[in-house]
């Protein structure tokens, strides 16, 4: 269960407020307009926006204590964090150890997961030598690697075409089917909501609004919404 419970964000003097939660294991998108705080609800709970009001907490456990670092919780971004210098196989193997010293398991562990991204082939390639969907990839792979019970995505794969990014979506909803992992996406486009997300919150004017199901969302848009996607 994640819960933002009366939860207050500050991030540089913006605000965001949010109050609610979701069970573990879905799959949520945040959708709304330029500035709302979309970025900044990830952040905050990434921890590295403080919450200056009320409290998030992830399966009873409170956030505010926890470093960046040690929160249970995956990142991926727009530049997917991938070192320039360092293998396919070895920037997934930072998910499970930052100073790269794998043992044979952690090595088959990595084989494992960039098979089930398949970028099996791939792993002694620089990021230098990739496309942007294997890149995107390698990044998600690493995530997966991680197995925390929170993936946030923000705008990852917004650099990808319509149809590679459609691709990235089936496939991080496939490796999540079954899982317990709580997906929380940001995103700009309701085609991504509609296609990944089983819920979707809709952020304007500095609150994180009450998720609602997906397709009711979009069925019956509020005025905000509907001014927001031109409908």
């Amino acid at each position: 269960m994640l819960h933002f419970d009366k939860a207050e964000f500050d991030n540089g003097g913006f605000r965001l407020s949010a109050d609610w939660q979701v069970p573990a294991g879905t799959k949520l998108a945040l959708i709304g307009p330029s500035g709302a705080g979309k970025s900044t609800l990830l952040a905050g709970l990434a921890g590295f926006v403080p919450c200056i009001q009320g409290a998030v907490r992830c399966d009873g456990v409170d956030l505010a204590g926890l470093a960046p670092g040690t929160r249970p919780l995956t990142m991926l971004f727009q530049d997917h964090n991938l070192f320039p210098h360092l293998t396919v196989a070895q920037n997934v193997g930072l998910g499970l150890a930052p100073n790269l010293h794998l043992d044979a398991a952690q090595h088959a562990a990595v084989n494992k997961v960039l098979g089930r991204v398949g970028l099996e082939a791939l792993g002694d390639r620089k990021p230098s030598a990739l496309s942007g969907g294997q890149a995107s990839r390698v990044a998600l792979a690493r995530a997966l690697l991680r197995a925390r019970p929170l993936l946030l995505l923000d705008e990852p794969f917004a650099a990808l075409g319509p149809g590679l990014k459609a691709e990235m979506l089936d496939l991080v909803s496939e490796l999540l089917q079954g899982t317990e992992t709580t997906l929380i996406m940001v995103t700009h486009d309701p085609r991504d909501a509609q296609k990944l997300a089983d819920q979707t919150v809709f952020v304007d004017q500095a609150v994180a609004q009450l998720p609602q199901e997906t397709g009711a969302f979009f069925a019956n848009p509020s005025d905000a919404l509907a001014r927001y996607i031109g409908a």
